[in-house]
C-alpha cells in the first residue's frame, strides 16, 4: 500500500486524538496513533512490535535491519488537552496558513513521527548495516509509563537515540529533573478558644514552609549550572488546602510543591533531606506528618559534551548542545545505554497552547538533519 504523503500523515496522526491526562474524563487511548504508525513502517518493511503498558495505552518499536549498535528515533504519541475554544480552528485537524501547520500534536510531538519517514523513505533501498528503530511511547504528558516500562524492563536499544521534542532544531544534551512531591499533616481539631484543646496542623505547616524554603536557600547557594537559563534548583510551593472553620483547630493541611533539580541532585537524597528537616517540626507541634510523590520523578538527564551523538549532532546543526527547563524521556533512554539527546523542529513556547504549530521551513533541515544521523549511524556505522 502506498505510504500517504508527508502532509497526509501529518494530517491523519493529529486526527487521532491521543490525549493522556491525570484527570480520567480528559484521558485517551493512544491506539489509534500506534495503528497508523504501524500500518505505514510495517508496510516500509519495519518490523513492528507492540506493547500494552496499561489498558488502553500503548508502546510502539519498529526496527529495520538488525545486530547491535543502530539508532533509535524516538517520540511521544500522546498530548495534552486543549481548551478547543481558545482554538481559532479545530484543534485536531490539520490547517495550513501563515507558512506554518497548525494542529494538536503538530510540534509536540506526533509529527515528528511523519517527519521519520519521509527522511528514511529514500534509504531503504541500501543495505542498513546497523538497524534503525522508531520509537512511540506512551503517556510522556503525564506519568510517562511508556519510557518507565522500557528502562525497566532493561532491553538494550540501540548505540545513539534522538527525542524530537520540541527544541527548534538546537541540539539538547542537559535538562532538569521533576519532583512534583505531596505534605499531609494531620494534627488534632478542636475548640479556638483554647489552644490546650487541639494541635494546629496549619500552624505547623507554617513551619515546614519556612523549612523548605530554608532548603532551597541552601540548596541553591550549593548547585549552579551556568548552562540553564534558571542555574539554580527551584521549589516552587504550589498549593495548599487545610481546615475548615475559623472556630477550630486546623486538625488537616496538606501541601503540594514542584522541586526541578539540576544534574547530580538525586531525587532519593532529596526526599531525605527533606524528611530530615521536617521531623523536629512534627515533635514540636505533635502532629504526624507524611511525605509522598505525587508521581515518580523524572531524573535530571546530562549526556556529556564529548559524546560521539553531541558531537555529531552540532556539526549537523551547526550550534552548540545547550540545556533546557523542560524534563523528557531522555534519562530512561539513557539508562538503556544509548548515547542520548533531544533535538526536534518544534518550538517549546507553542507546545500546549492553543493553535500550536510547525513552521514549514523547519520541515526541509529536519529531514536533512534525520537523514544524515540514519546514514551515520545504520548506513556507514564506523566512520566517525
Amino acid at each position: 500500500m502506498p505510504i500517504p504523503s508527508l502532509k497526509d500523515q501529518f494530517a491523519a496522526l493529529i486526527a487521532a486524538p491521543s490525549v493522556s491526562c491525570t484527570q480520567a474524563h480528559w484521558d485517551q487511548t493512544n491506539r489509534p496513533v500506534i495503528e497508523l504508525l504501524a500500518g505505514w513502517l510495517g508496510d516500509l518493511g519495519f518490523a513492528c512490535e507492540v506493547q500494552e503498558i496499561t489498558p488502553g495505552k500503548f508502546n510502539l518499536l519498529a526496527s529495520y535491519g538488525s545486530g547491535p549498535g543502530g539508532l533509535v528515533l524516538a517520540g511521544h504519541s500522546d498530548t495534552v488537552p486543549f481548551d478547543a475554544e481558545l482554538w481559532t480552528a479545530e484543534p485536531l485537524q490539520l490547517r495550513e496558513a501563515d507558512d506554518r501547520w497548525y494542529g494538536l500534536g503538530v510540534c509536540d510531538m506526533k509529527g515528528f513521527f511523519a517527519l521519520i519517514i519521509e527522511a528514511v523513505l529514500p534509504l531503504l533501498d541500501q543495505p542498513f548495516r546497523q538497524p534503525l528503530l522508531i520509537l512511540a511511547t506512551c503517556d510522556e504528558e503525564s506519568s510517562m509509563s511508556g519510557a518507565r516500562a522500557l528502562a525497566d524492563a532493561g532491553r538494550p536499544l540501540g548505540r545513539a537515540a534522538v527525542i524530537g521534542e520540541p527544541t527548534g532544531l538546537r541540539p539538547v544534551r542537559l535538562h532538569k529533573g521533576i519532583m512534583m512531591e505531596g505534605i499531609e499533616i494531620h494534627g488534632q481539631s478542636g475548640h479556638s478558644s483554647n489552644p490546650a484543646y487541639g494541635h494546629s496542623a496549619l500552624e505547623a505547616m507554617h513551619d515546614v514552609m519556612g523549612e523548605l524554603i530554608t532548603l532551597r536557600r541552601e540548596w541553591q547557594g550549593i548547585y549552579n549550572n551556568p548552562l540553564f537559563d534558571v542555574p539554580k534548583p527551584t521549589l516552587n510551593l504550589g498549593c495548599i488546602h487545610g481546615g475548615d472553620n475559623p472556630n477550630r483547630i486546623c486538625g488537616q493541611c496538606s501541601l503540594e510543591y514542584d522541586l526541578r533539580p539540576l544534574p547530580g541532585m538525586d531525587p532519593a537524597q532529596l526526599r531525605e533531606a527533606i524528611a530530615g528537616r521536617l521531623r523536629p517540626v512534627a515533635e514540636k507541634h505533635q502532629v504526624k506528618i507524611d511525605l509522598a510523590p505525587l508521581f515518580p520523578s523524572v531524573p535530571a538527564f546530562d549526556q556529556g559534551a564529548d559524546s560521539e551523538l553531541v558531537k555529531l549532532a552540532e556539526r549537523l546543526t551547526g550550534h552548540v548542545a545547550e540545556a533546557v527547563a523542560f524534563a523528557t524521556e531522555a534519562p530512561y533512554l539513557q539508562q538503556l545505554g544509548c548515547e542520548t539527546l533531544v533535538l526536534g523542529p518544534g518550538d517549546i513556547a507553542c507546545a500546549h497552547q492553543p493553535d500550536e504549530y510547525l513552521d514549514l521551513d523547519r520541515i526541509e533541515p529536519t529531514v536533512r538533519l534525520l537523514r544524515g544521523m540514519i546514514e551515520h549511524y545504520c548506513l556507514q556505522p564506523g566512520r566517525g
